[in-house]
């Protein structure tokens, strides 16, 4: 330190610490936001100085508190925050290097790319509602492990655009309805949108909406550090989760710019930066912090280090079992030995071959596997009994203040429970699934594009998946949904044919700890196709041959889920035509896709007439059947009629395959 540099720094100079480092990055970049996190320094200051459970050299420590910046476009505050405090994987070259080409500083916060993102934000609104998952997750390991293991907070900053979009009304009403009091929303109140004025497109009392929903609310000025302070411990000492307004001004510190949205997502210019210098008398080049509000910013992210060596010492002095358990669950390990009884299931279901929905089938498999794996936590947007998402070994339901369960209600919701769930999975030690309509993934999809993103370990339960439900109608019937799944990378999308697949499916999503899985699950009573148990997983090989065409194949007939059955008695029309025919069942296109050239050849059965049949849209087949090949499939919506009605109305039947192949001989 400098003989002529201050001593000690104050929190203005740690602020504009946060607001500098912002300023210069996204000017460099010529890209970015700076308002936001000029805006909410001071917050963020009070909040990582005082309250901010965290140590920076040990940035994964399990009973940290968590922060999610919701407004992930201000993502300079975060890395600012970062390099400030100490994280080894932001110095100073990253912000130098912000929202470019192979530098961790992407302009969103990325989950994995830096240790103080606790989620990926961007799409707004998501990210309170992740915050609302991770804060349930804590209050479900603190009722399993005590409180002197795990007893932390979730902050987020929220800006208006957080709380325009209508997830936002989902992870407000669930938060306030479990009562979630170590959740603490920081909304920066700076009545700034993109546009303007948020008068221009708003005119909510954002308090009594809270409030309304069973929330503590609370204001301060969001630049004065005293009162900043006053309402975090007010916060803190609430039986409810607490919006603190926090009124600010977007841009803060830039002279001309300020309060308007001309500072939201645009760089400032050398002009009002140098006035913005003058006017705080900062006369720091950019990307210099002064030596004394650098060492009080680093003393800031060591603070934690005692606490955390303290919890060290609690926890190794916890019941070996429960230590264990606690440790697996964190590292996101699963238990020794749970495949066997997928192993046994197989074998129950070939030696039975019953006839039953592969949503029935979901259940059954569900039962074994929850009673196997205790960190799994079930739940369904209000759809329980039609999904069957339940089991005995999920009960009792979370409720309001009682979290030792395993069972959320998460009522309609299908936004918010994907969500919530990508919550529980980032905050470790759980595996969420959850259950809807396969046709209201349509609705939850933008946060199963985060799971993909993020690599998080999220089983989603579709039920109901193709013109096969019947009655319902062309609302309720997924024509384009799994097509859509299908086209979303890093993403498994399961259609099982009966029961064992089912089981091996979800014996593959259990193993693939870096995504999402969907089941795409019927509602319609399904035959077992898989008769002769076998050991292996043929799920996981995405596709495989069901039943080899007797004789020298002519004809390889391609299906899933329901059509599985329907193509075997399209290969014994073709049988009795002379023609060879054999069935492959193709469970999962990812994984097919996935395997050698030499496998996916043999199976597809290179030289052979290929007929596709799925009673869902025919896109995305051809690439399986080629273009002298046929899909039997949807061209269209569906119809309102039982589901045998359907299958012959739409011309998705044996016979229909057996003369598509005919018709290619």
């Amino acid at each position: 330190m400098n003989a002529s540099a201050p001593s000690t720094a104050t929190l203005a100079e740690m602020a504009n610490a946060i607001r500098f480092l912002s300023m210069d990055a996204v000017e460099k970049a010529k890209s970015g936001h700076p308002g936001m996190p000029m805006g909410m320094a001071d917050v963020a200051t009070v909040l990582y100085t005082k309250f901010m459970k965290f140590d920076a050299k040990t940035p994964r420590w399990a009973d940290r508190d968590r922060f999610v910046l919701s407004a992930g476009h201000g993502s300079m505050l975060l890395y600012a925050l970062g390099y400030l405090t100490g994280y080894e994987d932001l110095d100073i070259d990253q912000l130098k290097n912000f929202r470019q080409l192979g530098y961790r500083t992407a302009g969103h916060p990325e989950f994995g790319h830096v240790a103080i993102a606790d989620t990926t934000t961007g799409p707004l609104g998501q990210g309170i509602t992740n915050a609302v998952g991770m804060a349930l997750a804590e209050a479900m390991q603190a009722a399993r492990f005590g409180s002197g293991i795990v007893d932390h907070y979730t902050y987020v900053i929220a800006g208006d655009g957080c709380l325009m979009e209508g997830i936002s009304q989902e992870a407000i009403t669930m938060a306030g309805h479990w009562k979630l009091s170590k959740l603490i929303v920081l909304w920066d109140d700076n009545h700034i949108c993109i546009d303007g004025d948020t008068s221009l497109s708003t005119s909510d009392d954002q308090a009594k909406r809270f409030a309304a929903a069973g929330w503590n609310t609370l204001a301060c000025d969001g630049h004065d550090f005293t009162a900043i302070e006053r309402a975090i411990e007010a916060a803190r000492k609430s039986d409810k989760p607490t919006l603190i307004a926090c009124r600010t001004t977007i841009g803060k510190g830039a002279p001309n710019k300020c309060g308007t949205e001309k500072v939201h997502g645009a760089p400032l210019g050398a002009d009002e930066i140098k006035a913005a210098r003058d006017a705080a008398n900062w006369p720091y080049e950019p990307f210099v912090i002064p030596e004394h509000v650098l060492a009080a910013w680093r003393a800031a992210g060591a603070r934690g280090a005692s606490a955390r060596a303290d919890w060290d010492g609690r926890v190794a002095k916890m019941d070996a079992a429960a230590r264990d358990l606690f440790t697996r669950t964190n590292e996101g390990r699963l238990p020794d030995g749970w495949q066997s009884v997928i192993s046994d299931f197989k074998k129950k279901i070939s030696a039975e071959t019953p006839k039953v929905a592969t949503r029935k089938a979901s259940q059954d498999v569900l039962e074994v596997v929850t009673a196997a794996i205790p960190e799994m936590i079930g739940g369904s947007a209000d759809l329980t009994h039609s999904n069957l998402t339940d089991t005995k070994a999920c009960k009792p339901s979370i409720k309001p203040g009682e979290f030792a369960g395993r069972y959320i209600h998460y009522g309609i919701r299908e936004f918010g429970m994907a969500a919530v769930m990508n919550g529980i999975a980032l905050h470790g030690g759980f595996v969420p699934y959850g259950g809807t309509f396969l046709i209201f993934a349509n609705y939850l999809w933008p946060a199963l594009r985060m799971t993909a993103l993020m690599e998080q370990r999220v089983l989603f339960v579709l039920t109901h998946d193709s013109i096969g439900l019947g009655e319902d109608g062309p609302t309720h019937q997924p024509i384009e949904t799994v097509a859509a799944l299908r086209a979303t990378p890093n993403t498994l999308v399961f259609r099982p044919a009966d029961a064992v697949e089912t089981a091996e499916a979800y014996e593959v999503a259990l193993l693939n700890a870096s995504g999402p899985s969907c089941f795409a699950l019927s509602r319609q009573n399904l035959p077992t196709v898989r008769t002769t148990h076998t050991d292996d997983n043929l799920t996981a090989k995405g596709a495989y041959v069901l039943a080899e065409a007797e004789g020298k194949r002519q004809v390889t007939i391609l299906a899933t889920g329901s059509e599985v059955s329907m193509a075997l008695e399209a290969r014994a029309l073709l049988a009795e035509k002379g023609v060879a025919a054999a069935v492959v069942s193709m469970p999962c296109w990812e994984l097919f896709d996935r395997q050698s050239k030499e496998y996916r050849s043999k199976v597809l059965g290179e030289g052979t007439v290929r007929v596709a049949v799925e009673a869902l849209t025919t896109f995305g087949w051809e690439r399986y059947v080629g273009l002298d090949g046929a899909v039997i499939g949807m061209t269209g919506f569906g119809a309102s009629a039982p589901a045998d009605k359907l299958y012959q109305h739409f011309g998705i039947t044996a016979q229909a395959v057996a003369d598509a192949a005919l018709a290619r001989l």
